[in-house]
């Protein structure tokens, strides 16, 4: 590692960034090119003739082809943004125009590291919040809209927005606090100390969240006695799964689409699932779906991806420790002194290739995960609903049936809709496809 460290003092790290961000961003983009050639695509490939209609096909290709085109424009404008700001030195301007701010507003000099960090942090925050509205709009309102989807309003919309920075500065403020101080007390080894602060972390906002934060955005119901409720505690109950409650959330407040999770410790598991989802679905397809999610928890597979980010994780904060007092990093970005936080940003640009490729081994691993929670839906028996869910969920959401396989590998942590029912091999029980009227008659 020392001599890696050695080579890299003579590497110009501001270049080294902005070319490497300019070959990712131009093999996504060739990624995404392919993908959208495929949405360009009017006739129903023969593999889709029996999952879905012509006309469900078309209403599909439409709106990918909306969100890919809208893509590209985001894409360009976020990359050009990457490069103006790292080019003429935006992260300086920044930082010293948060450190004016600090002195005027409490009389703290600049040598108050973690309070100048904050207020930075605090207004990269905003920039990068209000540079992302303008897209965020005509997503929703324009391509949403279009294609039926969105529910928000304008006011709903930006209180979302309001609620979500102030639990963000409530939040981070008091951890990057915690964070920055622990480096500078902890020494060399700090990585260690900073990966514990940060589990902790992750475990306060997992216990939080469905009771302090999600009601601030959606309402949780209990689910109502019934066939449903009764159907999904014979399925808890049959695998063991230690089902506390059962609640139902708003999600049609904002949008059309459907999806079901869980959450909780120990033997404390909660299910949750979206009113659209239960509206668009039969019970059969409900439990054949709450099946794949329940595969997850039985195979451990959400307590494996826990440790495999927890080890990556680790290894992040030991590898910035390597860099952390390089004031060659810190000069090539224009910065005449050394902040911890500002170190860290940087680092986190070098270390992006490489993030790239991770993010792509954990695809990789999470669609092996997918495949077999599907495998153990199937082996209790809901082969068969559980591909008629997966069409109808697919059909309702508009989702992308003709995917090219190396965008999806590189982008999706799930397997296509063809490639998932391949693996079932569970042939349709009719050579007509679902319609839209049949989703009506659920």
């Amino acid at each position: 590692m020392a001599d890696i460290l050695g080579h890299l003092d003579g590497l110009n790290y501001k270049q080294f960034v902005l070319y490497f961000s300019c070959i990712v961003y131009g093999f996504e983009q060739y990624l995404n090119y392919r993908q959208y050639r495929r949405y360009l695509m009017r006739d129903r490939p023969k593999e889709l003739a029996d999952i879905v209609t012509e006309a469900d096909f078309k209403k599909a290709q439409a709106y990918n082809l909306d969100k890919s085109r809208f893509g590209f424009i985001e894409g360009a404008y976020k990359q050009l943004e990457t490069l103006l700001m790292l080019q003429y030195d935006g992260l300086p301007f920044i930082w010293d125009l948060s450190g004016s701010i600090l002195s005027k507003i409490s009389g703290y000099g600049t040598d108050y590291e973690i309070l100048h960090s904050l207020v930075f942090l605090a207004l990269f925050t905003l920039i990068s919040t209000v540079t992302s509205i303008p897209f965020n709009l005509y997503s929703t309102f324009v391509v949403e809209q279009r294609h039926g989807f969105n529910n928000q309003t304008l006011g709903l919309f930006f209180a979302d927005i309001l609620k979500s920075q102030l639990v963000l500065a409530l939040i981070m403020f008091p951890f990057m606090s915690a964070f920055l101080w622990i480096i500078k007390a902890t020494g060399d080894k700090f990585y260690f100390y900073v990966w514990v602060i940060v589990i902790v972390f992750q475990l306060f906002i997992i216990t939080i969240y469905p009771t302090f934060i999600q009601p601030l955005f959606n309402k949780l119901t209990p689910m109502e006695e019934g066939e449903l409720r009764t159907r999904i505690e014979e399925l808890a109950a049959r695998i063991s799964f230690p089902l506390k409650k059962l609640y139902v959330i708003d999600g049609s407040k904002r949008s059309s689409h459907s999806n079901a999770y869980f959450y909780g410790f120990g033997k404390n598991k909660h299910i949750v699932l979206y009113d659209t989802l239960i509206e668009h679905s039969d019970n059969d397809e409900i439990c054949a779906v709450l099946a794949h999610e329940l595969g997850h928890w039985k195979m451990g597979h959400t307590l494996k991806l826990l440790v495999v980010n927890q080890i990556h994780l680790l290894t992040i904060f030991w590898l910035f420790s390597l860099f952390i007092h390089n004031k060659q990093l810190y000069d090539h970005f224009g910065f005449d002194t050394m902040p911890t936080l500002i170190g860290f940003m940087l680092f986190q640009f070098i270390y992006s290739p490489v993030e790239s490729v991770i993010g792509f081994l954990q695809h990789v691993y999470q669609r092996k995960n997918e495949y077999e929670a599907d495998a153990y839906a199937l082996k209790l028996g809901y082969a068969s609903t559980l591909r008629s869910a997966l069409i109808k969920l697919s059909i309702k959401n508009l989702g992308g049936f003709n995917v090219d396989p190396l965008y999806s590998a590189w982008n999706h942590s799930h397997p296509s809709l063809v490639e998932r029912l391949n693996a079932l091999g569970v042939k349709p029980t009719s050579d007509k496809p679902i319609t839209v009227e049949d989703k009506k008659e659920l």
